[in-house]
């Protein structure tokens, strides 16, 4: 048997130690890749995306902008949806073909539905944050995160954990509390 010794170049891990909530991101989406992603299977775009991710919460910038890291964050669950084959449609209304006032999701189609078409049904759709529409678009407030956070975690658990017997990963569960916390905090 063969050994292999290496030494780490950068440790993302490390640049989180004093912030719980990037780190409570980190643990997440290493709980999501683990959990979701076939073993011994390359995703090159979902690495790809994560080293984006990584980089955007070690930014100073960023850093301190939970809105800027978590839509990073909530893009990039939605681009391991799209990785293994459970795209979200965003693009038009699912109903009308109108691509203008896109306010929900229908849990049944993945497909964005507008506000005059969904009205009827909008206890039973998930909403649809803004800057989901937009590629350079960050959240505004947590609230939107959260709401993305929420359309991501549904159709990851009924796409790819549930069908296996499995939930989702406590450390992403971590993360929404964590988040949810952080604007009972903010909330006037």
């Amino acid at each position: 048997m063969g050994s292999y010794t290496f030494e780490t170049i950068h440790a993302h891990g490390a640049q989180f130690l004093d912030d719980a909530n990037r780190l409570a991101a980190l643990a997440s989406a290493m709980a999501v890749v683990e959990a979701a992603l076939p073993e011994r299977e390359p995703h090159l775009a979902t690495f790809t995306a994560l080293c984006v991710l990584l980089e955007a919460m070690e930014n100073d910038d960023l850093a301190k902008h939970v809105t800027a890291w978590g839509s990073l964050y909530v893009k990039w669950e939605m681009g391991v949806l799209s990785e293994l084959g459970f795209q979200l449609d965003l693009s038009h209304c699912a109903a009308t073909g109108v691509t203008e006032d896109l306010v929900w999701v229908s849990p049944k189609s993945a497909r964005a539905v507008s506000r005059d078409a969904g009205t009827p049904y909008q206890d039973k759709m998930l909403p649809l944050p803004k800057f989901l529409l937009s590629d350079g678009e960050s959240a505004k407030t947590i609230q939107d995160v959260l709401k993305g956070l929420k359309l991501t975690g549904y159709f990851l658990d009924r796409h790819l954990f549930a069908p296996h017997s499995k939930n989702m990963p406590s450390a992403r569960s971590r993360l929404v509390e964590r988040l949810a916390h952080l604007l009972e905090r903010e909330a006037p």
